[in-house]
């Protein structure tokens, strides 16, 4: 009898970057999981700052209390903060990629205690109630300070498959944190199924397919610790997952059709897959 097909895990990551909350149930939005990425660290430029180039922003971790009211922010060796949320206040000019936006800056005191963890200055600001992004790719949809799309989805299949190839040329497997997905699929058997998923209702949330992620170098910093730990995946990623427009991929960006509530355990049904 073949497995059902369930949500193993689902993660936010209330501040873009930094380290991801499991929880066991969300309401979903059109922007994605709640408080997803609703927080983000910028520049003096306002350009949002990445474990691309600060890895230790992974070990910076993030509780969204009172349903978005209350932020607190930990991290090694540093005194917790915890924030009132300004919903509403002084804009920044902000961007990720190619776009650009306003974020509510969260004011000096998360300014002066992200600045000390990170070592540089860097301002904390949140989506603004006007905000209204919308996402490229075959199906389009809305987003908040994600990179580009409101869910990352991946399967345990597609791990299990990457992790046999790396051990088999000697190296360490890697947990799924290092792809930080928001909803984490077990039970179909050929990996990277998610690839061809174009319609699917997860628990009671409608998505759409509108890109494979392609990966950047994320995946080789080590979530636990905020260091590099090269060159793993994507070393073996490269060997069977190149995309023709360059890079390699893992896991499929999708968009929110009809919100709702999801939970672990619930029922993956795909309703279209690609041809």
């Amino acid at each position: 009898m073949a497995s059902a097909v369930t949500i193993d895990s689902l993660v936010a990551y209330p501040v873009k970057g930094c380290a991801g909350v499991a929880v066991t149930d969300a309401e979903v939005t059109a922007t994605g999981l709640a408080h997803d990425r609703s927080f983000m660290l910028v520049d003096a430029d306002g350009g949002f700052v990445s474990q691309r180039t600060r890895p230790a922003m992974a070990v910076i971790r993030p509780r969204v209390l009172g349903g978005g009211a209350r932020l607190v922010l930990s991290a090694p060796g540093a005194p917790d903060l915890a924030l009132d949320v300004r919903v509403d206040g002084p804009r920044l000019a902000v961007s990720v990629f190619a776009w650009d936006g306003k974020g509510v800056d969260q004011g000096d005191e998360a300014a002066e205690w992200c600045s000390a963890v990170l070592g540089e200055r860097c301002r904390l600001v949140r989506v603004p109630p006007e905000h209204d992004r919308v996402t490229s790719g075959e199906t389009p949809g809305s987003t908040g300070f994600a990179d580009g799309h409101a869910l990352l989805v991946a399967s345990l299949s597609s791990l299990d498959h990457l992790n046999a190839r790396i051990i088999e040329r000697g190296a360490q497997p890697v947990p799924m944190n290092r792809f930080r997905p928001n909803v984490v699929v077990t039970g179909w058997a050929e990996p990277h199924t998610e690839d061809r998923v174009r319609r699917a209702a997860l628990g009671g949330v409608e998505v759409g397919f509108a890109k494979v992620c392609v990966r950047c170098t994320v995946p080789m910093v080590e979530q636990e610790t905020g260091r590099r730990d090269g060159p793993e995946p994507i070393r073996t990623l490269a060997d069977y997952r190149r995309e023709p427009d360059g890079g390699v991929s893992f896991g499929m960006k999708a968009a929110v059709l009809r919100p709702g509530r999801i939970a672990v355990g619930d029922p993956v049904h795909v309703h279209a897959w690609a041809t």
